[in-house]
């Protein structure tokens, strides 16, 4: 080549001359075509320029070696990262997953017993039933939340045999009453005391009536009359009442309110509100009319076990079973289950942003609106931290908010619309576009904040919030796939069928929503790393190259140029 071919070239030191061999491997073709066409020119270089390009080269080079062990050091760093998250979802598999209880052994215990408590209180309450499962789960969640229930169906669908098999779980003192348009307070409040007027005191006799039952089933709640509602208002939500002068507590734990008909008039508004869980009761199926009809047509023994699951005789659900006695549901449980609940269980921001789109959903979107109380929107999240608790968690999920449509509907076809709402939120991740959108945002600030040190320890807190966002999200979307989905298979308060069908339309996107998360914290992880190590722009872009070129494309020149780097060409800046 020519440049070794100069004459000046010869006086060279022999490491330099060596350095100048190499530099003429990078000469271009147009460089070549110039030296045919204008050797003179050429000839004319002087040495000191071809000195300062090779020593510019080897200085090159040793960049280049710096920042490939800098990429290596990092991504190994990464990698190990990326495997203590999945170890930790591995010892989650086995039973010490972050969605357990935790904080406290002694809670997490109390948990646990209390879970397998209510296994054995729905199979045995579910004997002699067709398919009733999903009602006899959400009554004993209302009870065990401190709510009401309110069925809703025809006739003769086994609305006043679940309220009975209730009061038979608590082995407490039950009413049961069937109002007409002509009820008057008395049947349900008691007697007026004669003794008492004489004295000029408007006392009642409550004894054997609401005001002292710890569960209570009333029949047509709808009819009602005004005389009837204002006190039972106050009783059912306040646990109050009235009696003369004396302002009492009532020992109610709930109430199951039935009626073949939706409220017509408005100043039933307040009461329809009352009742937090509501469920259609729709007559037994064909398949399930066989059933019950080969059912009751059994042996004795079965309608002895179909008597025991009514309480009859006993006064206890359990009867005679041979039920463990530890595996007993108690009226203690039952009390203190709400106020542990939402002592220990916490409610994530994707949960309450979740119930909020879902108010906004039906209030704006569905024809007719959904009125929702704030209230009503208050209990609702209280109810799902009582489900994650009776469920073992210490964490409401998304799944749990499936329970929203036995709760949040004016009408009972708005029941599966909401639904198949819910499920489509849960089949999509737009929290994953956010993630990614601040990673973005992250990596900008990064850039233009290098050297400066108070800025860089400020951005470096805010991504390992990320990263335990990332984790957290991660732990719960390969634990569901890769433990058989258990927070929806193995959920109390979803019946086997419903769990399945769940179960079965989330899975192939959880599929993709695992690669995806995946992908996210590894980027998020890099930046972390790259931080900690101190790296320079040119790490920073071969480690994460689409960042990198998103924050030259949308970036100024004035914020570009500081760090070495033009914008890339033919590509707009943003205004």
């Amino acid at each position: 080549m020519l440049l070794t071919a100069h004459s000046s070239a010869t006086t060279l030191p022999r490491g330099r001359q060596a350095a100048k061999l190499l530099v003429q491997v990078f000469v271009s073709p147009f460089q070549a075509s110039l030296q045919r066409v204008a050797p003179a020119r050429i000839s004319r270089a002087r040495p000191a320029r071809v000195v300062y390009v090779a020593g510019a080269y080897g200085d090159f080079m040793e960049r280049e070696r710096k920042t490939n062990a800098d990429i290596t050091s990092i991504r190994g760093e990464v990698e190990s990262a990326m495997a203590a998250v999945k170890a930790r979802l591995s010892q989650a598999a086995s039973g010490a997953g972050s969605l357990s209880l935790q904080r406290d052994p002694a809670l997490a215990a109390q948990a646990e017993r209390l879970k397998a408590k209510l296994k054995n209180a729905i199979s045995i309450m579910q004997e002699g039933l067709v398919e009733r499962d999903a009602e006899v789960r959400l009554l004993l969640l209302a009870a065990m939340a401190g709510e009401h229930i309110l069925l809703i169906g025809p006739p003769g669908t086994a609305k006043s045999e679940i309220g009975r098999r209730l009061n038979s779980l608590v082995d407490g003192t039950y009413f049961e009453r069937l109002l007409t348009r002509f009820s008057v307070p008395e049947e349900l409040f008691g007697p007026l005391s004669m003794r008492a007027l004489e004295n000029d005191e408007y006392i009642r006799q409550v004894d054997g009536y609401l005001p002292t039952a710890e569960v209570a089933f009333i029949d047509e709640i709808f009819k009602a009359n005004s005389a009837i509602l204002n006190t039972l208002l106050t009783l059912i939500n306040e646990r109050l009442f009235d009696n003369g002068n004396k302002r009492t507590t009532v020992p109610l734990i709930s109430m199951v309110g039935a009626s073949n008909e939706l409220p017509e008039s408005e100043e039933l508004d307040a009461l329809y509100d009352r009742f937090l869980v509501r469920r259609q009761v729709r007559q037994v199926s064909p398949a399930g009319v066989a059933q019950m009809l080969t059912y009751y047509s059994g042996s004795e023994a079965v309608a002895a076990a179909a008597s025991r699951a009514a309480g009859g005789g006993s006064g206890s659900v359990y009867g005679s079973t041979g039920v463990d006695p530890s595996l007993r549901l108690t009226r203690q449980d039952i009390v203190r289950c709400k106020a542990a609940a939402l002592a220990s269980v916490r409610v994530p921001q994707s949960v309450i942003q979740l119930v909020t789109d879902l108010r906004i959903h039906l209030q704006e979107r569905f024809e007719p609106p959904v009125y929702v109380s704030d209230r009503r929107l208050v209990k609702s999240i209280q109810l799902l931290q009582v489900a994650a608790y009776c469920n073992g968690r210490d964490i409401v999920t998304e799944y749990d908010c499936l329970l929203l449509q036995h709760v949040l509907w004016q009408r009972p076809e708005q029941s599966d619309r909401i639904h198949d709402w819910i499920i489509s939120q849960l089949s999509i991740d737009d929290g994953l576009k956010q993630v990614q959108y601040l990673l973005g945002g992250l990596f900008s600030r990064a850039c233009r904040s290098l050297g400066n040190a108070e800025k860089l320890a400020d951005i470096k807190a805010e991504v390992s919030a990320l990263v335990q966002l990332l984790s957290d999200k991660y732990q719960q979307v390969a634990g569901n796939l890769s433990n058989g989905f258990p927070v929806v298979l193995d959920n109390l308060w979803l019946g086997g069928e419903e769990s399945a069908a769940v179960a079965t339309a989330l899975e192939p996107k959880l599929v993709k929503t695992r690669a995806a998360v995946e992908q996210v914290l590894y980027d998020v992880l890099t930046l972390e790393v790259a931080l900690k190590f101190g790296s320079d722009p040119v790490t920073l872009a071969n480690l994460m190259p689409r960042q990198w070129a998103d924050f030259i494309r949308n970036s100024d020149i004035g914020d570009v140029k500081p760090i070495g780097t033009t914008p890339l060409a033919g590509v707009s800046r943003k205004p």
